[in-house]
């Protein structure tokens, strides 16, 4: 049927849209030590910028230390280069074979400063799955005015959309308020 293919493409949209802002909150740096830390670093190697997880192994070894180890070793200094110039405001430490990021603790406003910035990620991402949901009832009422779809498949898919809306949207302030909690913890 035309209406189920439409709410399952869009269900889909969504999920990824949800998937992509979870990742980008998954890159927010919290007081914890997590190798997503890491995920926004490019690494200026072999004259391309290339994300670090593809030039390098890294790992959280404790709570408040990352362990980078480039596969090339030549690609030491850069690794530690890339990491001092990027925003998180990391100092790693090179030992030539491999870089040590101590994770500093956060200071009360800096907190509060990245709960904004999860909610404005969750923000964004609630945006797109609202905007795939209307891309879907957009297209539900073409068909329908075509003929494709009747009144009553479009007011089923209709609600069949908003449902899937409303679990993403739940999904997305779940890991607003996981990543809250998990940001404001001391």
């Amino acid at each position: 049927m035309q209406k189920d293919k439409i709410v399952a493409d869009a269900a889909e949209r969504m999920k990824h849209a949800m998937e992509h802002a979870q990742h980008e909150i998954a890159s927010v740096r919290t007081s914890k030590a997590t190798p997503a830390l890491l995920d926004t670093v490019r690494v200026n190697a072999y004259g391309t910028p290339t994300p670090i997880n593809q030039l390098a192994l890294v790992s959280a070894p404790e709570p408040r230390l990352l362990v980078v180890q480039p596969w090339d070793r030549t690609l030491v200094k850069e690794v530690s280069r890339a990491i001092q110039g990027s925003e998180l405001g990391l100092n790693p430490v090179d030992d030539g074979t491999v870089v040590r990021v101590p994770i500093p603790t956060l200071t009360e406003e800096r907190r509060k400063e990245l709960v904004k910035l999860c909610g404005k990620l969750v923000e964004e991402g609630r945006v797109a799955v609202r905007n795939v949901r209307r891309d879907a009832m957009e297209h539900l009422k073409k068909k329908k005015k075509d003929g494709e779809v009747s009144e009553d498949d479009e007011r089923k898919a209709e609600k069949e959309l908003q449902q899937v809306t409303d679990r993403m949207v739940a999904r997305l302030d779940e890991i607003l308020n996981k990543k809250t909690a998990e940001i404001m913890e001391v």
